[in-house]
């Protein structure tokens, strides 16, 4: 199986490049830089510098039949955010076998229960962007996988990171709820999507969604900080103002991947230090 491309190899995209390699698969990738990919091409990886917004040297990096991960987020131009998808696809021509997109639960909009069945309601400019880049996806020549991964967390991001640097608000008094999965999960999770023929689109999230006053509440006494609440939420970056509880159980089973950190009462121990 393979060659493995993964576009867009940052914090979820080494983790994954990670596990294929210990897999023993061949595996490409692409970064703006890369330096933090280092460690990675010392075991094997092949890594090539790409600006997304420069997309035609990807048919020199994609060979045909490749399995592609697509990991790289909307972009920010002079003019706003924009989806580099589009130009990407047609890049990658006719070559991939598989394409893997990792979107964002953004897409359920304000929608606030979510599982597998659950239709996409974009309701923001950037997330109708991720829902066409979807779309695009899906509709291309190749078989093909959404993941919809919930907030991730993990070493160097997170709560336990933005709340002792005084960068971490609560919306309103902090009960809007919001959904997660661990770095390392979704990792696993993306591993495991490649090397499957499943089709299809899902959300993936850890098992506990909470609200932001009890993680923020948790973390505060962990860390011995404060927890600043009352910020008018529409002070806040849309993803700090959802609300939305997302069962992320079926891909799982499809894909026969256990949690390592089923909460984030597990994942942020795990991910300090």
């Amino acid at each position: 199986m393979g060659p493995f491309v993964i576009l867009g190899c940052g914090y979820t995209g080494r983790r994954v490049a990670g596990r294929l390699l210990d897999a023993g698969f061949q595996v490409a990738a692409t970064a703006r830089s890369l330096g933090l990919l280092q460690g990675l091409i010392d075991r094997g990886l092949q890594a090539h510098r790409f600006d997304a917004r420069n997309p035609e040297s990807l048919s020199d990096i994609v060979s045909a039949g490749a399995t592609v991960l697509h990991s790289i987020p909307t972009l920010t131009g002079d003019d706003g955010p924009y989806e580099a998808t589009a130009d990407i696809l047609q890049a990658l021509g006719k070559k991939p076998r598989r394409v893997v997109y990792l979107s964002t639960t953004g897409v359920y909009g304000s929608t606030s229960i979510v599982n597998e069945a659950t239709p996409i309601n974009p309701n923001t400019n950037r997330v109708r962007l991720r829902a066409a880049a979807e779309s695009a996806v899906a509709s291309g020549p190749w078989e093909s996988l959404i993941l919809r991964p919930a907030a991730i967390y993990g070493p160097g991001r997170g709560v336990q990171v933005a709340l002792p640097a005084g960068k971490y608000r609560l919306p309103g008094d902090g009960s809007n709820y919001v959904s997660r999965i661990h770095v390392a999960d979704l990792a696993a999770i993306t591993a495991a999507a490649l090397t499957s023929h499943l089709t299809g689109a899902y959300p993936v999230a850890d098992d506990h969604p909470c609200t932001s006053l009890e993680i923020a509440a948790w973390v505060g006494r962990l860390l011995d900080v404060p927890v600043i609440t009352g910020e008018a939420p529409d002070s806040l970056s849309e993803t700090r103002r959802s609300d939305r509880r997302v069962d992320g159980r079926t891909i799982r089973k499809l894909l026969a991947v256990e949690l390592e950190y089923p909460s984030y009462r597990e994942g942020i121990p795990a991910s300090l230090g």
